[in-house]
């Protein structure tokens, strides 16, 4: 099976701007016609992410969202989803630095559970948005929550988002891994990354061949970046810049230049 296999990240990559650009429609249209795969890579939920794709005009052969924590085909089933243990959700969400998020967001394959919420948190403004299921709990429920992949955090500090990924990851490394994402924070059962989901989205789809071209803007993206010599974008910081084998004004001159 000879083809390529384009990885995007979502938000600061393909979705700038508070838009996804033409060039960037056009650009993963000429991709996939010439027989490529394309999918997006993101931090995001599955039904967040995939209503958007849509709506864009964003044609697409698979989506690993919640950093590869869950995996879906281009019709949307559910092909793996990672789990993290009820008794170390409830642990974390008791530590201090988890406090002070202004939401927690728990993912499941096919809702959002939210509790915890004040201002400044956006879940249930885009679950309205993209007509997506958020369900209010109270603290007290995330022990009896049902499988969860992902744990969400957000902050007004990037600063603080950084500091509660080192804090959490230090205590519990052993069942959980934070990524800091500017003012978010993304919890993941363990040994999960953008990169570890690449690979076992490559499995699961008999791709094992196909040659990969990930694109990303933030420290959540350095897996799939470092393990497949990526890209980023103009936009990025030095940062990631420096990590990235080229830069691209977008997505659609990344793929055109690798087509």
């Amino acid at each position: 099976m000879n083809f390529k296999l384009a990885a995007s990240d979502y938000d600061g990559t393909l979705f700038r701007n508070e838009t996804i650009s033409s060039d960037d429609v056009k650009g993963v249209h000429a991709w996939r016609k010439a027989g490529n795969k394309f999918g997006v890579v993101s931090g995001r939920d599955l039904g967040m992410l995939t209503p958007q794709l849509q709506h864009y005009g964003i044609g697409f052969d698979y989506a690993v969202c919640n950093n590869g924590a869950i995996i879906c085909d281009a019709d949307g089933k559910v092909l793996f989803e990672g789990r993290i243990e009820p008794r170390i959700l409830k642990a974390v969400s008791e530590e201090p630095c988890v406090q002070a998020s202004f939401h927690f967001a728990f993912s499941a394959k096919d809702r959002t559970y939210l509790c915890h919420e004040s201002e400044g948190s956006w879940i249930m403004r885009e679950g309205k948005q993209w007509s997506f299921p958020v369900i209010y709990i109270e603290e007290k429920d995330i022990l009896t929550l049902p499988q969860i992949h992902q744990f969400s955090l957000g902050f007004a500090d990037p600063a603080d988002s950084t500091a509660a990924a080192e804090a959490l990851n230090a205590k519990y490394g052993e069942y959980l891994h934070a990524y800091p994402n500017r003012c978010s924070l993304d919890i993941t059962p363990p040994g999960i990354s953008k990169s570890s989901g690449i690979e076992h989205l490559k499995q699961l789809m008999g791709w094992q061949d196909a040659e990969v071209f990930a694109i990303g803007d933030e420290v959540n993206d350095l897996s799939m970046i470092e393990a497949y010599h990526g890209f980023t974008v103009d936009t990025a910081r030095d940062a990631i810049k420096a990590k990235a084998r080229a830069s691209y004004a977008g997505v659609g001159a990344m793929l055109e230049a690798n087509l």
